[in-house]
């Protein structure tokens, strides 16, 4: 069995959950959801045609949706669902013989593009936060992280499910991602839940043989907090590709704008110590306080002035209150708010502007595929197909194989192409967005990262496993109002 995890019983013996997860579930970041009646429906079909569709090819339920031909089925039930609501923007582009095709599953769904993603997350289980916390105190914790990793000894167990074992088999194991950027949470200097010197030690677990390099580290820079600008040399030490921060996010409740003195002064001095990829949290809010600046309006003016640093947005400033549609400049959040700054700033696509997909892609995918067709339309019209970059929030929507498999057979309708100029995602186009985008900021060689990583340890791992896999398909992010407010105030109420 895989070095990284222990054997552990069937996940989900009695096939209860799908492969492709339409949940409520958030990052923390944005109140969760509900499922309205169409997103219900979505489910109990693709449930449905699990059932039959294993009862036909003499398999359990559980042993059809760990295939690629459940994955197809479920991703074909949630088309038809979306076709019943009205909304045929969007769609997954997959025959219905995959659904029991092994072979033509493995075509149409099967890995075959190198995928980085850029935005990873997880947590110390016991890292120096956990001592600043009170007794009985049980941050993060939700029904999801009643994982078997939970039933090892100690008063906060239940975190090892959203801890650096768990996101290695998530990650790694359970999902065609080659390779991933670990990112941070926004927190004051003592209270950070992975410190870069954890997220260093756990980068040591899967980086094994020629050079190999499966994960990737962000340095946390808040400006506006005393302190961070000046540990910048000490986390290029650790060799951090991009420095993270959060303009919404502040001490004392403030947030900033990267065109302030503070973020002025962050940019020069990452450009000074050489790293050049500057990646700014956008679009989701904490709080009624933060919202202003959450938005995109600074973004284009400092690309303006730093032509020679890149800015990455992360979630590509999500998705405002409202569907998505095709541009509008009067909107002063989200994906347009994005556009429009970068626009009136006169920064032309394809340059030094990229739009990462976060949870974005997760959120507007699995929900409603009018608006995903019209996020990703507008993303490659206006920022550039070769500026739009996979991320995936995870591990706070599990593994991201469902994200992968989603985006690997989503296509915009031929209405929606013609009407707004949208491209067709072809193979190509996609092959850019899951990992060729990405390469191209971060001073990657995708061939030769692939010629290491295809037998590195992890790889050898992941052979084995494969032989009998053992995906959870669950997620580990707050799902109700309740685990989200627990959550907030946790991290200290509205910023």
């Amino acid at each position: 069995m895989s070095p990284f995890i222990p054997p552990l019983p069937d996940l989900d013996a009695g096939g209860q959950r799908l492969p492709i997860k339409l949940d409520s579930t958030s990052n923390g970041e944005f109140a969760p959801i509900p499922l309205d009646a169409s997103h219900k429906h979505a489910n109990q079909l693709a449930s449905d045609w699990a059932t039959e569709l294993a009862r036909k090819l003499g398999k359990t339920r559980r042993a059809f949706l760990t295939t690629l031909s459940g994955a197809a089925s479920t991703l074909l039930a949630f088309n038809a669902a979306h076709a019943r609501a009205g909304r045929n923007g969007g769609f997954f582009e997959i025959s219905n013989e995959a659904t029991t095709d092994a072979q033509l599953a493995a075509e149409q769904l099967g890995k075959r593009e190198f995928i980085f993603d850029v935005q990873g997350h997880f947590v110390n289980p016991a890292g120096a936060w956990t001592k600043q916390l009170p007794p009985g105190a049980k941050p993060l914790q939700f029904p999801s992280t009643s994982c078997d990793l939970s039933k090892l000894p100690g008063e906060r167990s239940y975190l090892n499910c959203i801890g650096p074992d768990q996101f290695v088999k998530d990650v790694f194991l359970d999902s065609d991602t080659d390779l991933m950027v670990l990112s941070f949470v926004p927190s004051t200097r003592e209270s950070e839940p992975l410190t870069i010197e954890e997220a260093s030690a756990t980068r040591g677990i899967v980086e094994k043989l020629e050079g190999s390099q499966r994960l990737m580290l962000h340095g946390r820079v808040n400006p506006n907090q005393p302190g961070d600008v000046e540990d910048m040399e000490r986390l290029k030490e650790f060799g951090v590709v991009a420095y993270k921060t959060y303009t919404q996010w502040g001490p004392s409740g403030a947030g900033f704008w990267m065109t302030d003195d503070v973020g002025v002064a962050f940019v020069e001095k990452a450009r000074k110590l050489g790293v050049r990829n500057i990646c700014i949290h956008k679009g989701l809010d904490f709080g009624p306080r933060s919202y202003e600046h959450s938005t995109c309006r600074d973004i284009g003016p400092i690309a303006k002035q730093f032509p020679d640093m890149n800015f990455l947005i992360y979630h590509s400033g999500f998705v405002s209150s409202k569907p998505e549609g095709p541009y509008d400049p009067a909107r002063t959040d989200g994906i347009d708010a994005l556009i429009t700054s970068v626009q009136k700033a006169g920064v032309k696509p394809n340059t030094n502007v990229y739009a990462e997909l976060g949870s974005t892609w997760r959120f507007v995918s699995m929900r409603d595929p009018d608006s995903a067709a019209h996020a990703m339309g507008k993303l490659f019209k206006h920022i550039g197909a070769d500026n739009v970059l996979w991320g995936t929030d995870s591990i706070w929507y599990g593994s991201p194989q469902d994200q992968i498999q989603a985006f690997r057979a989503f296509q915009i309708s031929e209405a929606l192409r013609d009407q707004h100029g949208y491209p067709l995602i072809t193979p190509q186009l996609r092959a850019k967005v899951f990992g060729l985008n990405a390469t191209r900021p971060y001073k990657l060689a995708a061939d030769e990262l692939k010629r290491f990583t295809a037998r590195d340890r992890v790889a050898v791992a992941k052979a084995e496993y494969s032989e009998r896999p053992n995906p959870s398909f669950a997620t580990h992010g707050p799902r109700t109002r309740r685990e989200f407010l627990n959550l907030r105030a946790w991290h200290g109420g509205e910023p």
